[in-house]
């Protein structure tokens, strides 16, 4: 997402999002506890109740797979609510190997009659990509990746997007506005010689520095995810994050910082990332077409719905952070409510693709030949093994979309 790093709870702490944290984690016993029908609110996005009011659109029983399976990309977090606002009551949470497991629920707490796992990703699975986890785990249903990592893994681990529960990615760059009152863009901090930490390997760097946005003498490509080295150096670095993370999450939860952050949207640079895009093996496309024509549109409808009352579903995810025990990575309900207020507040859940914009989990085809476009000549000038003829039709698909799901236009 996104998703790539994020730390809270100090600076010699690790990160929240997906990459180079150690290796080693807390092992963590296996541990199985579920909620009954009866729990409270947070327990789950949504409670269970009978298939009846749904009718057949919401019944996934004999269509989909007993449990539909998804592989996120990280820990449970605010960019992934979709997905935990599909789990009704009665889950259960294997600690050990970071997955919970329920009901999988329609709106208004229909049962659809199939389960739904989730499992966490990141150091979960070793750090694997998504794409090559499910190449190697067929178990997986549906898998969670960004636009770029479809087209890096367009040939060794092709995947296909079938919707797209985030309209852009919170991918950003943040400075200390004290320390650089003159920046509000990207490109500002291209015109100096401030040095920005990133992570090794993050497609969207190649882009800056191709585009001549960003300067090779001033990229640092050895961020840990931690917020120390922007701590020691006061600010005086632009460090890599997310919009939903780090700018609250510093200041309030890194008592050796404590300041307000600025940040820009890579997004803004002319680089049109999905993020936390849903994505099939195409193998699958044939077996699964059927449950996709109806479980997608209740995706869709997951995230609308979970815009209107995120609390249940942003509990459930605190929780699960809580009980997964990952050594450096925490998620506090207050994190997890200016993520929700930041993903409204930029966009970042938003209608895009079907009739006049107003579908959620659409693809704009301009957005993936753009996308396309960079990334193609990059990637094969890293020699790496990528589709060099692939097209939008090739990553993405809007079949399964219901063109009425979107949010409230004003």
């Amino acid at each position: 997402m996104l998703p790539d790093a994020r730390s809270v709870v100090s600076p010699g702490l690790v990160s929240r999002r997906r990459r180079r944290l150690p290796a080693l984690l807390a092992a963590g016993a296996l541990a199985l506890s579920g909620c009954s029908s009866g729990s409270g609110a947070g327990e789950g996005g949504q409670s269970t109740a009978r298939a009846a009011a749904g009718g057949d659109r919401a019944n996934l029983r004999g269509v989909c797979p007993a449990t539909v399976t998804v592989q996120s990309s990280w820990f449970p977090q605010v960019e992934h609510s979709a997905l935990y606002q599909l789990l009704g009551r009665g889950f259960t949470v294997d600690a050990g190997r970071k997955w919970v497991t329920g009901p999988l629920v329609a709106a208004n707490g229909v049962d659809t009659g199939v389960r739904l796992q989730v499992r966490a990703g990141g150091p979960a699975i070793g750090f694997q990509q998504v794409s090559a986890q499910m190449s190697a785990d067929r178990s997986i249903t549906l898998g969670m990746v960004n636009t770029d990592e479809l087209i890096q893994q367009s040939s060794a681990h092709p995947l296909l997007g079938v919707v797209a529960p985030l309209a852009l990615d919170p991918q950003v760059l943040v400075w200390d506005p004290a320390a650089h009152p003159g920046f509000t863009t990207i490109s500002d901090v291209g015109q100096t010689d401030t040095t920005v930490l990133y992570y090794q390997g993050s497609p969207y760097m190649d882009y800056l520095l191709g585009a001549g946005i960003l300067r090779p003498s001033q990229v640092d490509s050895s961020y840990n995810g931690g917020p120390d080295r922007f701590v020691a150096a006061r600010g005086r670095i632009v460090v890599q994050g997310y919009a939903t993370n780090e700018p609250w999450a510093w200041q309030h939860e890194v008592t050796a910082w404590g300041r307000p952050l600025r940040y820009a949207l890579v997004n803004d640079t002319g680089y049109p990332n999905y993020a936390n895009i849903l994505a099939i093996r195409p193998a699958d496309r044939g077996r699964l077409d059927a449950c996709l024509r109806r479980l997608v549109p209740v995706v869709q409808q997951a995230q609308v719905d979970f815009l209107a009352d995120p609390g249940p579903a942003t509990g459930l995810i605190v929780r699960l952070v809580g009980q997964y025990k990952t050594a450096g990575f925490t998620y506090t309900r207050a994190l997890a409510d200016y993520a929700v207020t930041t993903m409204r507040d930029e966009g970042i859940v938003g209608n895009g693709g079907g009739p006049a914009g107003r579908t959620l989990g659409g693809f704009d085809e301009a957005r993936i030949r753009k996308l396309l476009d960079i990334l193609v000549p990059i990637f094969t000038g890293q020699k790496k093994p990528i589709r060099a003829d692939a097209g939008p039709a090739d990553l993405v698909t809007n079949d399964y979309l219901d063109p009425a799901v979107g949010l409230p236009t004003r």
